[in-house]
């Protein structure tokens, strides 16, 4: 069993949020680390690319490594990943998903792509949390 929790905040990404960006476990021989569902936020805090499902996908998966990069993971350490994108459109699905296959490279770990009725973020259309495991 692990004996703590450690939650992660980063320093290159907005500290105005009210919630941690991963929580990590260092297991015996690895270790566990769950992200927040990382946002299309800029340093400021505020929501990139309104109204553009391409350009916060990218804003999301650049902000989904920094806090992978804060909680010492790589992205090739992901072993499951959930996209989360405001839209019934499955065409906007699509474009979200392209973006967030194309910053993972070959590195394809399982990941679950959804379509939402809204996310929490005024004009946030995409996000994505993670999973990764290293040893």
């Amino acid at each position: 069993m692990p004996e703590s929790v450690t939650l992660v905040r980063s320093d290159t990404l907005t500290d105005q949020v009210d919630y941690a960006y991963a929580a990590v476990v260092d297991l015996p021989s690895a270790r566990a680390v769950w992200t927040a569902g990382a946002c299309p936020l800029d340093t400021d805090g505020n929501t990139v690319a309104p109204g553009d499902y391409v350009g916060q996908a990218h804003q999301v998966m650049h902000n989904l490594k920094a806090a992978l990069d804060s909680a010492g993971v790589d992205r090739t350490d992901i072993v499951k990943t959930t996209v989360y994108v405001a839209s019934a459109d499955q065409g906007d699905l699509v474009a979200a998903w392209t973006v967030v296959r194309s910053h993972l490279g070959e590195h394809d770990p399982p990941s679950t792509l959804l379509g939402v009725a809204a996310l929490g973020y005024d004009h946030q259309l995409v996000e994505v949390e993670a999973v990764a495991l290293a040893r």
